[in-house]
Formats: C-alpha cells, structure tokens, sequence
C-alpha cells in the first residue's frame, strides 16, 4: 500500500510541475532514425549552426530511444562520437535530471532532460550539454566540439 501511495504522490508531483505546452524547439518526428558506426557510436554528418544547440534546455540533443532498458545508451554512443574543439578526447560525467516537459513518448506523460558535463585537457571551463531521450530531432556536432576520429 505505501508504495501505491508514494507512487501516485511521484506522478502527481511529476505532471504537475509540466506545462501542457512544451518548450522544447527542435523537435522533428521526421528526422532519421539514428545510425551506429562499427565502434558503437551513432554517425553524426551535421554540425550545428545554432549556438543553443545542445547548450540551452530549449534546444536539446534530441536522441530517442525505443527501449525503456537502454535510457543510458544512447547518451553514451553520442557522447562517445565526440571529440573537443581540437580534437582532444573528452570525458562527461551525468550532472543531473531536469527541465520537465510534456510528452506522449513516456508513460508518466512527461520527459525530463539529462544534463552532462563535459571536459578535456586545456580547457578552461567544462561544458554541460542537454540531452533529450524522448524526442527526436536531427543528430548534429554542438557548436565548439569535434568529431572523434
């Protein structure tokens, strides 16, 4: 009984802190579904041009995923496609969960964004990056960051 209460308790917290109008500018239902490369990271040909893309909670990196049990692994495969801004080989640590918003892709009814934080060597102030597990939107570099090679 305590954890039927505790859950209805979560799901009203939850939803009731979602606007019914989502913030979120870059969604795209019609974008590609996303493609792995051999080393298990997805292949990324577009950079963004956009200086919010991937910076600001409006504009997130949008990489949806099918499988509830792989919320993570997404995250990771473009994480790991990335490189610093001359090439330098980054590390990300998980920050946070934050920014709810309205979304028919989750059963609560609402999704939330996953804050990383990403540095390399030389850099002067790491970077976080807003990630986006329920909606799907053109896969692309945030403006500052490489490729891998």
């Amino acid at each position: 009984m305590k954890k039927i209460t505790l859950f209805i308790i979560l799901l009203i917290t939850a939803t009731s802190c979602v606007s019914t109008k989502s913030t979120l500018k870059n969604v795209d239902d019609n974008a590609p579904d996303l493609v792995l490369k051999k080393d298990n990271t997805f292949v990324i040909t577009q950079f963004a041009k956009d200086k919010k893309y991937g910076y600001d909670p409006d504009y997130p990196v949008n990489i949806f995923f099918q499988n509830t049990n792989s919320e993570t692994l997404n995250e990771t495969r473009f994480l790991n496609a990335l490189a610093g801004p001359s090439g330098e080989k980054i590390t990300y640590t998980k920050l946070e969960t934050c920014c709810p918003f309205p979304t028919k892709r989750s059963n609560m009814g609402a999704g939330f964004l996953n804050v990383y934080e990403l540095k390399w060597e030389g850099q002067k102030k790491p970077v976080k990056l807003y990630l986006n597990i329920y909606e799907k939107g053109i896969l692309m570099v945030p403006m500052g960051l490489r490729l891998k090679q």
